[in-house]
């Protein structure tokens, strides 16, 4: 490997109002290697690269690129310097060809015209020189999102990039798709491109990785050559992992840890959708919670989508009291009993221009009907009933949701689902961005809730939390369940264990 780094970031220093997204942070990358960037959400990751190729301006340091420092005022500046970018979404025109895509911008020309016989040669060979074979006159769209992927790397290629940069490129793609991309990128390093990949895949990691950076909490934890890096060692960096303290423990509940031999409210056999989630068997009983644990990208929330009918399943069969049901919509999954708190509060949770009233009613009206309003008396007596039961720090239920806090945004819409009085209750990341003792308060209701009765499916980044409320954990990894715990088997050192590859 050349030992003189085409690019290089040094004591880089990113803050936002509040929060310090990267500090001290160096990097460095190679011509002729493969360099993976790992971490969890939040990490910095996405930060780094948007610093590296002018999406954002630094607070502080230097970028070098072939040994000249630079200043990226946008990112065509970055491109123009040779830093090439795939996204997870392909940022491509789909309403133009595959060779006009390509050349986009800078179309040979005959005569003052384009010249297109020119073009599709030249299309053809950039993607024989990747091993592909395209109808390059077709419009870009007609293609599968791997194939744009592929085309977006032709273009890359053709521009004589000198960093390719790939940003979560696998999460849509099916294995097969992700063994074609794998060996365009080896070919592309064994011509010399240096290549910076960002996944959150572990096995992706190790089959395609020369060296891997891990980044935690804004901060570059270290630089590794991956062939010294052990899996189980990689995810104890990452997630800055220590043993479960005592407290903890004993905060569990103790009918987290007894089995429930009942019959399931919710039963999923081989349930999955090809690109998205490969097919997954769950159970879960009545005054039961089921975690999953796994780190970001495992599965965690696409299982919990499919559960909820936000995402269709292409394959398996779902049960619901012993009786198969379509749960393919979010309105399907409501009429059997099912809530689901999400993830992303700000994209897929609150309605930021109304109230907390009105945002706390918003599911129970919906499963109502439209044409069955509720008494605004009432909206107001099970708003104030839920701002006063989960301590929800506002003015009045008048209030607008989007002036609250981050928590108390969360603690709203558990009140909205908590309000439709569901028999299964799916909780994605419900503690993120709440206080240590709200979070308690939160888990203890939670508790409360399943002591009498409610199904709970519990996902939480952090594995502790999961292991102090769960009766059974799945472990996923790269979108896949893995194993199943319970009983003496629940520890958060034995679900690190099977995260990094170990055995149960």
């Amino acid at each position: 490997m050349n030992q003189t780094p085409i690019l290089e970031m040094s004591g880089i220093d990113k803050a936002f109002p509040g929060v310090k997204a990267l500090q001290q942070v160096n990097f460095r990358l190679f011509p002729g290697e493969i360099h993976t960037l790992m971490g969890q959400n939040g990490a910095g990751k996405s930060t780094l690269i948007n610093v590296l190729t002018g999406v954002l301006g630094h607070d502080r340091g230097e970028i070098r690129l072939g040994g000249q420092t630079v200043h990226f005022a946008a990112p065509l500046d970055a491109e123009a310097a040779g830093i090439q970018t795939i996204y997870q979404e392909v940022n491509l025109c789909p309403n133009l060809s595959v060779a006009e895509n390509i050349f986009v911008g800078r179309q040979p020309m005959k005569r003052g015209a384009i010249d297109w016989k020119t073009i599709h040669v030249r299309a053809r060979k950039v993607l024989a020189d990747l091993d592909l074979s395209l109808d390059v006159t077709r419009s870009l769209d007609a293609y599968p999102i791997a194939v744009q992927q592929m085309v977006a790397i032709a273009r890359a290629v053709s521009v004589d990039a000198r960093v390719l940069i790939l940003d979560e490129p696998t999460s849509s793609l099916d294995d097969g798709e992700v063994t074609r991309l794998f060996s365009v990128l080896r070919r592309l390093k064994a011509s010399g491109m240096a290549i910076l990949f960002v996944t959150h895949f572990l096995e992706q990691t190790y089959a395609v990785s020369d060296r891997i950076t891990v980044m935690r909490n804004g901060e570059r934890e270290g630089e590794y050559l991956a062939s010294d890096l052990p899996v189980d060692v990689l995810v104890a960096k990452m997630t800055g992992h220590e043993r479960m303290s005592e407290r903890l423990k004993e905060g569990a509940s103790e009918a987290a840890r007894e089995d429930n031999h009942t019959q399931p409210l919710l039963s999923m056999s081989g349930v999955g959708r090809r690109g998205l989630m490969n097919p997954v068997d769950l159970e879960v009983r009545p005054g039961e919670i089921v975690g999953l644990a796994g780190l970001l990208g495992s599965g965690r929330t696409e299982t919990a989508r499919l559960v909820f009918g936000a995402e269709r399943a292409d394959t398996g069969t779902t049960q619901v009291d012993g009786a198969n049901v379509k749960l393919t919509s979010p309105h399907h999954a409501v009429r059997h009993g099912i809530a689901y708190c999400p993830e992303d509060r700000k994209k897929e949770g609150i309605v930021a221009a109304l109230s907390i009233r009105e945002n706390i009613v918003l599911a129970l009206q919906a499963r109502r009907g439209w044409w069955r309003m509720i008494r605004p008396s009432r909206q107001r007596e099970i708003a104030d009933e839920y701002i006063a039961r989960l301590d929800i720090k506002a003015r009045d239920a008048e209030q607008p949701i989007g002036l609250l806090s981050g928590g108390n945004q969360q603690k709203v819409l558990l009140a909205r689902w908590l309000a439709t009085e569901p028999r299964l209750l799916i909780l994605d990341e419900p503690t993120r961005g709440i206080d240590v003792a709200a979070k308690f308060d939160i888990m203890d209701r939670v508790l409360s809730l399943c002591a009498k009765g409610l199904a709970i499916l519990f996902i939480s980044s952090e594995v502790s939390e999961v292991v102090r409320v769960s009766h059974r954990i799945a472990v996923l990894r790269d979108r896949r369940k893995i194993a199943e715990i319970s009983g003496e088997g629940l520890s958060e050192d034995q679900v690190y264990r099977l995260i990094a590859g170990g055995q149960s």
